[in-house]
């Protein structure tokens, strides 16, 4: 259900000019979704949906109790309400309370594509049909999914808050296959912008990935040098975003903990060729501007040139600490070089061309020791050229110790990323030295 910013204020001012709390927030979000799943020649699945989800969350004397509700008529936004101050009077006084947000200035994010069309199921029809052709095309077989999203968030206070963001998203992912089903490629893409979206070279990239008739060779375990595409370095990056949490390293439990304590911000503690921003106004990955709690996202480098320069913080945390409270941030980019991925690869004796990784799991925090697997098309090269394809393989690795030693880095692009569950990520092809992958694992 697609709420507009009237509709969703006037809903909001209802519910707070009925409460009887010290203070009342609510958030509401919700929009339009279609999918379609494709696989060797056909459509398999679609899906078109429509919710909306309305959460109130009711203050009383440093407690917070919160209902949430998908039904937006009078009676059920009442019974909520009323149910939400209940709970509130039932629990403990929060340590780490803190009183709502009142009106804050928000930076616009262009995020919303106003022409519906290119979001609809037949658009997306489309989309797979054109990776469908490209394997006929390359004789392999293919599989993927494409979607298609618009929609909205409002968060009201008590206090004279109201934010209201609205997004649309279309993301395709395609997986390719030989005949022989002993070799897999893949490309995907995520945009806000549907027109962004190249579906025919999405296709191509897949489906030259996997057209390889030659036996998949295994490597042994080791240390090699990679170079990562760049939907493998938005999905390492991402775990090294999501663990820049403030409150974690000023409690020690962090990488970015400093040891006797406080935080490592102003240190050095990756390569001078590495900087992650976070930016509303990106025109490549543009973060929203109204963050959590509402706290608004601010143009920022978390790590910039290889220097922390930013952690996020909770507002409880800020408060806390009487320290600026960062939100986390979904979207980020990380600035690349002047490298191309030809150059890369023929300055490399020896080493493995990764396309994306999978199932990472974070092993230690403190050493951001992460663990995964590679997924559909890894590439031996040999003396400056590849060579041969490699089956896969997990990789434990220390990520402030990859990223502590890049040696080269392209041009960033616009890459699909499916950590975190999804989001809008910009990356870099990389060329970096000592990749650890600790087994071999023989799928394709």
């Amino acid at each position: 259900m697609l709420l507009s910013s009237d509709d969703a204020k006037a809903i909001s001012e209802k519910i707070i000019a009925g409460s009887s709390a010290d203070a009342c927030v609510v958030k509401i979000d919700g929009g339009e979704d279609n999918s379609l799943r494709f696989a060797r020649g056909g459509a398999t699945t679609n899906i078109t949906t429509s919710k909306a989800r309305l959460r109130i969350s009711s203050h009383i004397g440093g407690r917070v109790g919160a209902v949430t509700t998908t039904r937006l008529d009078d009676d059920a936004l009442n019974a909520a309400r009323a149910r939400s101050e209940e709970i509130a009077r039932m629990l403990p006084v929060d340590p780490d309370y803190v009183a709502p947000l009142g009106p804050q200035t928000y930076d616009a994010s262009a995020r919303y594509d106003e022409d519906a069309s290119g979001f609809r199921l037949d658009a997306l029809a489309a989309q797979a049909a054109r990776v469908i052709a490209e394997g006929v095309r390359q004789g392999v077989d293919t599989f993927g999914c494409a979607t298609g999203a618009r929609r909205y968030s409002a968060l009201a206070t008590s206090n004279g808050l109201f934010a209201f963001e609205r997004w649309s998203e279309i993301d395709l992912s395609a997986t390719a296959r030989n005949k022989t089903d002993t070799w897999s490629g893949w490309a995907g893409a995520h945009e806000f912008i549907s027109a962004r979206l190249d579906a025919d070279s999405i296709a191509r990239r897949a489906c030259a990935k996997a057209a390889h008739d030659a036996e998949p060779v295994d490597l042994e375990p080791g240390d090699y040098t990679v170079i990562l595409e760049p939907a493998a370095v938005a999905e390492l990056a991402f775990w090294v975003m999501s663990a820049m949490d403030a409150r974690a390293a000023d409690e020690g439990r962090s990488f970015y903990a400093r040891a006797g304590g406080g935080t490592k911000i102003g240190e050095k503690l990756f390569d001078e060729k590495l900087t992650i921003r976070v930016d509303p106004a990106d025109p490549l990955a543009p973060e929203g501007g109204v963050g959590w709690e509402g706290v608004p996202h601010r143009a920022r480098a978390f790590i910039d040139k290889g220097v922390v320069s930013a952690l996020y913080r909770s507002r409880a945390w800020a408060q806390k600490t009487n320290a600026e409270a960062i939100p986390f941030a979904a979207n980020f980019v990380v600035e690349g070089g002047d490298a191309s991925l030809d150059d890369m690869i023929r300055s490399v004796k020896r080493g493995v061309l990764v396309t994306r990784f999978w199932y990472e799991n974070m092993v230690d925090r403190k050493s951001l020791l992460l663990t995964g697997l590679t997924r559909d098309g890894n590439f031996l090269i040999e003396n400056g050229r590849v060579s041969a394809p490699v089956r896969n393989m997990r990789f434990n690795q220390r990520l402030g110790e990859l990223f502590g030693n890049i040696v080269a880095l392209g041009k960033t692009e616009r890459t699909w990323r499916a950590a975190g569950g999804g989001g809008a990520a910009a990356a870099p092809p990389m060329l970096a030295e000592k990749f650890h992958f600790s087994s071999k694992s023989s799928g394709v």
